[in-house]
């Protein structure tokens, strides 16, 4: 069997669009937690939207701190974006955040590009035969978006991040946990992406001006730039905060939206 378990939220308890999958995997210690929104569309085979979340958080904090099925639904009904499921895993929970990496024996980077993305095909008929994948994320999580879209470029159509950590030793910033010594080139999202230049998906990534973490990612801009490595930057005006983060999931969607088949 593809997992161990699986456990899926009854659609009669359900709301907002919001479902609950729980599988079983030898990625992680534990079960994963997924939290997925489907638009009410009678369209299958739907593009997914992954989105992974920072450290201290969990499957849920993009929809019920970042309100990402309020936006989804609201741009969707504007007909700003077309319908879209958005998978929001938890990053396996170890410490206060496993980087989306490979330590301690399990392999959370996999939980993300083939556990998430398979159970999200399994247990929602409405992406059952879908054949797009987007990644997204927010600090670590944008460091996991950036480095696994890199890494897994044939998996996805195109990848975005908010507020990122470009480099492992940035950790140091927001834990005290240490991730035993791995390879640099899986710690460094400018030498993943340097590495797969080649066959990159479409990249885009923003942090506010007032961020801990801006100037970590003016020098991933000037990195790619002087690589020639074609990406879109911006910042904005915010700190590292989840008001930040809810307003600019609208230029991620919008972003994907636009490299998802028509």
């Amino acid at each position: 069997m593809r997992f161990r378990t699986t456990q899926l939220s009854a659609a009669e308890y359900e709301h907002s669009g919001l479902r609950m999958i729980t599988v079983g995997t030898n990625n992680l210690p534990g079960r994963g937690d997924i939290v997925v929104y489907c638009p009410n569309t009678q369209r299958k085979n739907l593009p997914i939207a992954v989105l992974l979340h920072g450290v201290y958080g969990s499957a849920w904090v993009w929809s019920q701190r970042g309100g990402a099925a309020h936006t989804a639904k609201m741009l969707m009904e504007s007909g700003d974006i077309g319908p879209m499921v958005l998978a929001m895993p938890s990053d396996g929970l170890w410490q206060d955040g496993s980087f989306y990496l490979a330590h301690h024996g399990y392999d959370f980077g996999a939980w993300i590009v083939e556990d998430v993305i398979d159970a999200v095909r399994m247990l929602i008929p409405e992406a059952a035969d879908s054949n797009q994948t987007a990644i997204g994320g927010l600090s670590m999580g944008g460091f996991g978006a950036l480095r696994l879209g890199a890494r897994y470029a044939e998996k996805f159509c195109a990848i975005s991040a908010h507020s990122a950590i470009t480099h492992l030793d940035q950790a140091k910033h927001f834990s005290e946990f240490v991730i035993p010594t791995i390879p640099e080139i899986d710690q460094s999202v400018f030498l993943t992406m340097q590495e797969q230049a080649g066959v990159l998906p479409p990249v885009r990534f923003d942090c506010g001006r007032e961020d801990l973490l801006i100037a970590y990612n003016r020098r991933l801009h000037q990195d790619l730039t002087h690589a020639q490595i074609e990406h879109d930057y911006q910042e904005f005006d915010g700190q590292h905060e989840w008001p930040y983060w809810e307003e600019h999931l609208k230029d991620s969607l919008r972003f994907f939206h636009r490299h998802f088949d028509k």
